[in-house]
């Protein structure tokens, strides 16, 4: 389903009972709603939460949102990075967390849970400091809050950056990601990963999109200190296996969050995998039964 929110079309759905506490899931780079599996979305969904996920913007089936004069093929950004700069973002993650402000919005919702995971962490974190009168918890997942180490490096940012694939390189592309950052504790069978990938490129892959979606991430600034007004019950999540933001980061974010919740799960990395879903959900739903969630 499509819907306007903060001036933008996102693609969205929604699962779980209509009464139930809003829990709304953010993406991180270059990942769509797809990506969340569906053992993950109906063991929440059975926690009476009303689960809502969606495309951020730039990905999926939401809306493209280039910018007059940005650069965003990975050609273009590695030259800017040669001469030691990146061009102006498009977007803030702060326009990213008003979509979800604007979602809120759209769909009549007062005040709701938000888990992210990466840099949907990071906009978790982005919304409740400058949004947490909408929140009633954040759940910050495989995330950090520091700047975006050697954003303008060409050698950091060649492996970050996308490129245009057809179905068969992204796929492969997709299967090595797994082997990489995945959750070694919790491995997905290489069949479901290739038909994940295959169904996340129809749906709508687009390199210059997700590079924007990057160079918002690197243009972020610190949070670290800023954290420490937090006022929302937030809980954050890390795998002690990731190979791609070490575990070390989500501690940090805690120490940072007054009477944050801290959770390390042995064999989770990078990727939240089907098999993972019933020990991660098991966490989230045991900080959100804690949390004092009025029906909305």
């Amino acid at each position: 389903m499509q819907i306007t929110a903060n001036g933008i079309a996102l693609e969205f759905d929604a699962q779980g009972p209509e009464d139930g506490a809003p829990l709304i899931l953010i993406r991180g780079l270059g990942s769509q709603m797809i990506h969340w599996s569906i053992a993950l979305i109906e063991a929440l969904a059975d926690a009476v939460h009303r689960v809502i996920r969606f495309d951020n913007r730039d990905v999926g089936r939401s809306q493209r949102c280039p910018a007059p004069g940005v650069r965003a093929t990975a050609r273009d950004i590695l030259a800017q990075a040669g001469e030691g700069m990146l061009p102006a973002p498009a977007y803030m993650l702060e326009d990213m967390a008003r979509d979800v402000v604007g979602l809120m919005d759209a769909l009549e919702i007062e005040r709701a849970h938000v888990l992210g995971i990466s840099m949907g962490g990071a906009i978790a974190q982005v919304l409740a400091l400058e949004h947490g009168a909408r929140l009633l918890s954040a759940t910050i997942v495989m995330s950090a809050c520091r700047p975006l180490a050697g954003a303008a490096a060409p050698d950091r940012l060649s492996a970050l950056l996308a490129r245009p694939m057809d179905e068969a390189a992204y796929v492969e592309a997709w299967v090595e990601e797994h082997r990489a950052h995945g959750s070694p504790g919790y491995p997905m069978p290489e069949a479901e990963i290739r038909a994940e990938a295959r169904l996340a490129h129809a749906r709508g892959y687009d390199a210059e999109g997700i590079n924007r979606q990057l160079l918002a991430v690197a243009a972020a600034p610190g949070r670290c200190a800023a954290l420490r007004r937090v006022a929302v019950p937030c809980l954050v999540i890390h795998g002690a296996d990731d190979a791609l933001i070490p575990p070390e980061a989500g501690q940090e974010i805690a120490a940072h969050i007054p009477a944050a919740a801290y959770v390390e799960l042995p064999g989770m990395g990078h990727i939240i995998t089907p098999a993972l879903a019933p020990t991660f959900a098991k966490v989230v739903t045991g900080f959100l039964g804690g949390v004092q969630s009025p029906r909305l």
